[in-house]
């Protein structure tokens, strides 16, 4: 939805005074021009901005990371360590004026001797199962990450040649406009339900279900025919119902399976960071997809067209079909489960009354209807900021240079956002061994509302892109932080209709 949403409306503003035809805009490196006629600096160098922000990701993730309890292991507090070696020197060494101390009967020195033996058992066994919980939770998540990044770049892949698809087969913007509405429409209305019909029937077989529906409608991008692409916005509604609601769901559960729910801050962390390197992938990926072949026909009287903008989603439907076989092979089917454990009317229910029984479960949920009003909020402020940020930093780029304004590096502005969202998830890994993650919202909240503060009054390029990467590093901590909320305030059973 971010990397649609944004680019689209941004496209169809900017299309509305002037035809459909449809012509890409040519990447301009930034230039160190200096604009003579009013005296101005160059444009803001955005290459330098991105080797800052990559250098500080690199630190955090090291930081984050298991290698720096490896290489800077924590030191044993001093006091506690200096405790023993007093009271064994002030046993060892009695003052003079002491009288000597009846020694221990041996009932009482049994007793300390047994007292010891079950303390170190204690701590041994205490250390040998967070060793074992720490296995079977990177073993969890890796097996979690193999799909999940796969149908993340799956929809990175998709995203940004929508529009020029459409746009060149030579439909209007009206046509294209329904469609896209038909999109959204279909993910509201699919998704207002298929949670909960994932959550009696299966959290790995609608994983499954999304990838082939999603390669679906990857597959009728290819034909020129308004039904059947209205068809494929349709598939493409409902897939990302999915992908946004059933693959978080599978996670907390099988988390819950296998005892590690305190590990799901960090699953969702490396979650979040795994995604913002699969979107700048995509970006590459993509833009060589659609460069590979031309756009045509298969003959001059077919309505099946392949190569040019259809590339991206080709290689979308070779990822989905690899999603969905790991998905059947390396996932466990996992349900919603009752907390009163009666399964027989949770699998009679409609999808309507599951719907009707997450909403009562919001309402009466002081904790879960908070959690949704975040959610909104936050996410309506993100969307706002994807929308915006292309006009945003070209008006004030244009301010600056005048006539010398050859264009913004979008690929690198992009790429930069994607590592301040990595930077994010990580500082939340490092926050999350001293805080608890409601605690860590707060700060995350007023560092945003701030960085958009700054966006508002700003009028220099430079500043406004820096506040932006800000506000990415909060998008980076705000997912994992709002998923590990969801994962201990939202009923199993009603987890993926919520």
């Amino acid at each position: 939805l971010v990397s649609t949403w944004g680019p689209t409306l941004h496209i169809i503003i900017q299309k509305l005074p002037h035809t459909a035809t449809y012509q890409p805009v040519q990447y301009q490196p930034p230039q160190l021009i200096q604009n003579h006629s009013q005296g101005k600096n160059t444009m803001t160098n955005y290459n330098l901005i991105f080797g800052g922000v990559l250098a500080f990701n690199i630190l955090v993730t090291f930081r984050a990371s298991s290698y720096w309890t490896k290489y800077f292991p924590k030191k044993p507090d001093v006091d506690d360590s200096e405790k023993p070696e007093a009271e064994a020197s002030k046993n060892a060494a009695p003052d003079a004026d002491d009288e000597p101390k009846p020694l221990l009967d041996d009932d009482t020195a049994t007793d300390d001797v047994e007292k010891g033996a079950t303390l170190e058992i204690s701590s041994s066994s205490s250390a040998a199962s967070d060793a074992a919980a720490n296995i079977r939770h990177a073993h969890l998540l890796r097996r979690y990450l193999v799909v999940y990044l796969l149908a993340a770049l799956s929809d990175w892949l998709q995203g940004p040649y929508v529009y020029a698809l459409y746009d060149a087969y030579g439909y209007s913007q009206h046509d294209i406009a329904v469609l896209f509405v038909a999109g959204f429409g279909s993910s509201m209305v699919f998704g207002s339900f298929v949670g909960g019909m994932a959550d009696q029937c299966g959290r790995r077989k609608f994983v499954i279900l999304f990838a082939i529906t999603y390669a679906l409608s990857c597959m009728t991008k290819h034909f020129k025919n308004f039904t059947i692409l209205m068809i494929g916005r349709l598939l493409g509604g409902i897939a990302t119902s999915l992908l946004f609601s059933v693959f978080e769901a599978w996670l907390i559960g099988a988390h819950a399976t296998a005892g590690v729910m305190s590990h799901l801050g960090k699953s969702f962390s490396s979650a979040q960071y795994g995604n913002s390197i699969v979107a700048i992938l995509a970006g590459q990926i993509a833009n060589r997809a659609a460069n590979h072949a031309e756009f045509k026909p298969t003959s001059e009287d077919s309505g099946f067209y392949t190569g040019g903008y259809l590339g991206p989603f080709d290689v979308s439907m070779l990822t989905l079909i690899a999603c969905g076989l790991l998905a059947m092979s390396l996932w466990e089917e996992n349900y919603g489960k009752s907390q009163d454990n009666d399964d027989d009317s949770s699998k009679k229910s409609s999808a309507a009354g599951a719907l009707k029984t997450a909403f009562s479960a919001t309402i009466r949920s002081p904790d879960i209807l908070s959690c949704g009003i975040i959610s909104s909020l936050f996410e309506g402020s993100m969307y706002i900021f994807v929308f915006m940020w292309t006009p945003a930093l070209t008006t004030l780029a244009k301010e600056e240079m005048g006539e010398s304004f050859e264009g913004l590096p979008f690929g690198v502005i992009f790429s930069t956002f994607m590592v301040c969202c990595m930077a994010g998830s990580s500082i939340f890994s490092i926050a999350m061994e001293k805080m608890k993650p409601e605690q860590l919202a707060v700060p995350v909240f007023g560092v945003a509302t701030l960085a958009f503060g700054i966006i508002v009054v700003s009028k220099n390029a430079t500043s406004t892109f820096l506040a932006m990467n800000l506000f990415e590093v909060c998008v980076g901590m705000y997912f994992p932080s709002m998923g590990t909320m969801k994962g201990m305030i939202v009923p199993e059973d009603k987890r993926g209709e919520l």
